[in-house]
C-alpha cells in the first residue's frame, strides 16, 4: 500500500488547496518534508491520522488526547482547524483527502482509493466522512460507520496505528510501561500486531455456538442458572459500557472546566506582578509532567497492593505454580494425542476400505501387529514432540480452567517483579509529589491576593470550579472502582460457566454440532499454542537482530524474552544481559532506550506483514553520534516502502546525516510561509539543504 497524495484544503496553517505527492520510486523509498518551526510540519502529520480516524485520532497519540482535553472537546479542538484568513474571508469548510494505491479489497478491483474527510464550521456538528474507489463513491457504504470501519478494516486498524506515526523523540514511551494501563494498551496493540487476537475472537465466538447448543440440551435447573450466569455477563458488560460513558462525559468536562480554570488563573497572575504569563506556561508544563508521574505511580502502587498477600505465600504459590505447569502440558500432550490418533485412525480406515479390493485373505495377527505397527511410526516420525509416557501415572490435582491458568501465571510473573517494582514506584511517587507541591506553592503565591471585589470574583469562580473538578474526580474514581468490581464479577461468571458447560450431557440431536464445535475449539487452541510459540520467537529474533544493528554497545544485550500470557491480554517483552540478569529499562540511557523503542518499532512493523507508509517527526532528535548513523541507514530506510521523513533541517538531520541517506530519498519538499499561508514546495533531493539555508 502506497500513499499516492494528500491534499489538504483550508486546513489550519494551509489556505487554499494544497497538494503533495509522496510516490516513492522504488528503492528510493523515503521522502523528506521540512520547513521551519511553525510552518507546519506537525499539522500535516496530524491532519493525515485526523483524515483516517476523526474523533479516535486520541487513540493514535497521547497528544491529541492532550490538545483535545485543553480545548474541552473534539468539536472545539477540530472547529479551529478552519485556515484563520478563510474563515475571516467568509469562507466555513475544510478538509483533508489522502489517495491510496496498491490496496486490496476482496471481491473489488480498484485502481486507487480516496479518504476524504471535511468539516464545516457553518453546521458544526460531526465531520463528514467520503471514501472514493477509482474517484467513485461507492455502493459498499451504507453509512459513515461502515466508512470508518472499512478504514480500519483494509487501511490501517487504529489499534496499531501507534507504530506508524511516531514522534522519534517520543518513542521512548514503548520502552517504559509505568502503568497497568499503560501495559494494557501496549498488550493489545502488541496482540493485534502479533495476528492473535482474530484467532482469539474466533475461538470466543465458537465457545459461544457450543454454549447455546449446550443450553438448549440442559436439564430445567442447569438451564436456569446458565441463562442466569450469561444474564449476569451481559448486565455487568453493560455495566461497564454505560460506566465508561459516564467517565467520557465527567473527563469532558473537568477538561472544560480546567481550561475555564487556567483563564482565571492567568488574569491572577496578570493582575500580580511575581510571575509572567509565559513563567506560568512554564510552570504549567512541569505541573502537568508531576501530575502525570503521580498518578502513574498511584497506579502502580494500586495494582501492587493486591498482590502483597500472595509474596507472603511465596513458597505455596511456587508449589501450585510447577504442578498447574505440568497439568497445563499434560493436556496440551493429551489433546495432540487424541488428535493424532483421529488421524491415524482415519489413515487406517481409508487402507481398510482400500483392503476390500484386495482378493487375498490378511490374516488378522498380521494385520492388527501392522495397525499397531503404522501407528507407532505417525507417532515417531510426524509427532515426536509428543510424549507418551511421560504422563501415564501423572494426577491432576486443581484442573484449572484456561481463564483461571492464565490469571494463575499473570499473578506469579506478577509477584517477580513486585519488590523492585514497589521500590521504584515509592521513589517515583515520593519525588513528583515533592515537586508538584512546589510547583502548586509557586503558582498560588504569584496569584494576585487583594481586597477588591474583582480579585476576589475572580478567585471565587476559580475555587468554585476547582471543587466542581475535584468531585468529578471522585466520581470518576468511584465509576472506575465499579468497572473493576463488573470485571471480576465477569471473569468470576465465566468460570461458572464453563464448569457448568462441561457438565451438561448433550442431546442426541445437538451432539455432532456440538462435537465439532469441541473439535474446532481444541484444534483452535493448539493452533493459537503454537502460533503463539511461533510469534513469539519471531519477535525476538526480530528484535534482537535490530538492537545487535542499532545499539553501539553491542554486548549489552545478549537475550531478548517475549512473554503472551493467555490469548495476548499481557504481553511483556524483557531484556538480559550476558549474565542471563534483567536488564532494568529505567537505567538504560536516553539514547539506548530510544535504539530500544525503535528496534521494537520496527520488528512490530515487520510483523504486522502491512506494506503501509511510515511517518515519523523530529527522526534524529535526542539520538546521540553513536547511534544516529545506525538509525539513518538501517532503520529508515528498511522499516517500511515508505517512510516520510519530518526533520528540522541542520538541527534534526544534518548535511552530513542528509549525506548517509541520500541514495534513499526519491522527494524532498520545503514548507514555505507567507502572510496567505503555508504551501508545499518540492525541491531537487541534492538542492535541499542550499534552498532551505537561503529561504
Amino acid at each position: 500500500m502506497i500513499i499516492k497524495s494528500i491534499e489538504l484544503y483550508n486546513f489550519r496553517i494551509y489556505r487554499g488547496v494544497n497538494k503533495i505527492d509522496l510516490t516513492p520510486n522504488g528503492e528510493r523509498n523515503i521522502i523528506i518534508v521540512s520547513g521551519n518551526n511553525g510552518y507546519g510540519k506537525t499539522t500535516f502529520l496530524m491532519s493525515l491520522v485526523w483524515c483516517l480516524y476523526g474523533k479516535n485520532m486520541e487513540k493514535v497519540d497521547e497528544l491529541y488526547k492532550k490538545e483535545i482535553d485543553e480545548k474541552g472537546s473534539y468539536s472545539k479542538y477540530i472547529g479551529n482547524s478552519l485556515n484563520t484568513i478563510a474563515a475571516q474571508e467568509g469562507e466555513t469548510r475544510f478538509s483533508v483527502s489522502v489517495t491510496f494505491t496498491d490496496v486490496e479489497i476482496p471481491n473489488t478491483t480498484c485502481t486507487e482509493i480516496t479518504i476524504v474527510r471535511s468539516y464545516d464550521r457553518a453546521t458544526n456538528t460531526s465531520d463528514e466522512l467520503k471514501i472514493l474507489i477509482d474517484g467513485r463513491e461507492s455502493d459498499l457504504f451504507s453509512d459513515k460507520d461502515e466508512e470508518e470501519m472499512f478504514i480500519r478494516d483494509y487501511i490501517l486498524p487504529i489499534e496499531i496505528a501507534k507504530f506508524f506515526f511516531f514522534d522519534a523523540e517520543k518513542i521512548v514511551s514503548f520502552a517504559q510501561v509505568n502503568t497497568p494501563q499503560q501495559r494494557t494498551e501496549l498488550s493489545q496493540a502488541y496482540s493485534q500486531v502479533l495476528g492473535i487476537q482474530k484467532y482469539a475472537e474466533l475461538k470466543s465466538e465458537l465457545e459461544k455456538i457450543q454454549d447455546d447448543y449446550r443450553k438448549e440440551s440442559a436439564q430445567p435447573q442447569d438451564k436456569r442458572d446458565f441463562n442466569e450466569i450469561i444474564l449476569s455477563i451481559k448486565n455487568d458488560e453493560d455495566r461497564i459500557t454505560d460506566f465508561g460513558n459516564q467517565i467520557e462525559e465527567k473527563q469532558e468536562k473537568i477538561s472544560i472546566l480546567r481550561y475555564e480554570c487556567n483563564e482565571l488563573q492567568e488574569k491572577l497572575i496578570r493582575e500580580g506582578d511575581l510571575m509572567s504569563v509565559e513563567r506560568l506556561v512554564e510552570f504549567k508544563i512541569e505541573q502537568e509532567r508531576c501530575q502525570l508521574e503521580v498518578s502513574d505511580a498511584q497506579e502502580g502502587l494500586k495494582d501492587l497492593y493486591n498482590y502483597i498477600p500472595f509474596g507472603l505465600a511465596g513458597n505455596v504459590v511456587s508449589i501450585v505454580a510447577t504442578q498447574l505447569k505440568e497439568e497445563r502440558a499434560y493436556k496440551q500432550n493429551k489433546l495432540q494425542l487424541e488428535g493424532i490418533k483421529e488421524k491415524t485412525d482415519d489413515i487406517l480406515n481409508d487402507l481398510d476400505r482400500a483392503r476390500n479390493d484386495f482378493e487375498s485373505h490378511i490374516d488378522i495377527r498380521i494385520r492388527d501387529f501392522y495397525e499397531a505397527e503404522i501407528r507407532k511410526l505417525i507417532l515417531k516420525y510426524f509427532y515426536n514432540d509428543c510424549d507418551v509416557d511421560r504422563y501415564e501415572n501423572f494426577q491432576t490435582l486443581h484442573d484449572f480452567t484456561e481463564l483461571q491458568n492464565d490469571d494463575f501465571s499473570n499473578l506469579v510473573s506478577k509477584l517477580k517483579e513486585c519488590k523492585s517494582s514497589f521500590e521504584s514506584l515509592a521513589t517515583k511517587y515520593s519525588k513528583a509529589k515533592a515537586e508538584l507541591y512546589s510547583i502548586d506553592k509557586k503558582i498560588r503565591e504569584a496569584e494576585k491576593n487583594a481586597e477588591s471585589e474583582y480579585i476576589q470574583s475572580l478567585r471565587r469562580k476559580k475555587n468554585e470550579k476547582e471543587d466542581v473538578i475535584s468531585d468529578l474526580h471522585q466520581k470518576i474514581a468511584s465509576l472506575n472502582i465499579e468497572i473493576e468490581q463488573a470485571k471480576d464479577r465477569i471473569k468470576a461468571s465465566k468460570q461458572k460457566k464453563e464448569i457448568l458447560s462441561k457438565k451438561i450431557d448433550v442431546s442426541q440431536k445437538n451432539k455432532a454440532v456440538d462435537d465439532e464445535a469441541t473439535h474446532l475449539i481444541h484444534t483452535i487452541q493448539k493452533f493459537l499454542l503454537k502460533f503463539k510459540d511461533e510469534k513469539k520467537k519471531a519477535l525476538e529474533k526480530k528484535l534482537k537482530d535490530k538492537l545487535t544493528s542499532f545499539l553501539h554497545k553491542k554486548e549489552l544485550v545478549s537475550s531478548v524474552v517475549v512473554d503472551i500470557q493467555g490469548n495476548g491480554e499481557d504481553v511483556d517483552i524483557n531484556l538480559f544481559d550476558a549474565n542471563s540478569k534483567k536488564i532494568d529499562k529505567g537505567i538504560l540511557s536516553m539514547g539506548e532506550r530510544q535504539m530500544f523503542a525503535s528496534a521494537l518499532l520496527g520488528a512490530l512493523v515487520e510483523e504486522t506483514g502491512l506494506a503501509f507508509p511510515v511517518f515519523i517527526d523530529s527522526p534524529m532528535q535526542k539520538f546521540d553520534i553513536n547511534h544516529s548513523q545506525n538509525i539513518l541507514t538501517k532503520f529508515y530506510p528498511n522499516v517500511s516502502k515508505q517512510v516520510i521523513l519530518f526533520p528540522l533541517l541542520l538541527k534534526e538531520l544534518t548535511e552530513k546525516e542528509y549525506l548517509l541517506i541520500n541514495r534513499y530519498v526519491s522527494k524532498t519538499y520545503l514548507i514555505e510561509n507567507s502572510k496567505k499561508g503555508s504551501c508545499f514546495k518540492e525541491i531537487k533531493i541534492e538542492e535541499l539543504f542550499d534552498t532551505y539555508k537561503h529561504q
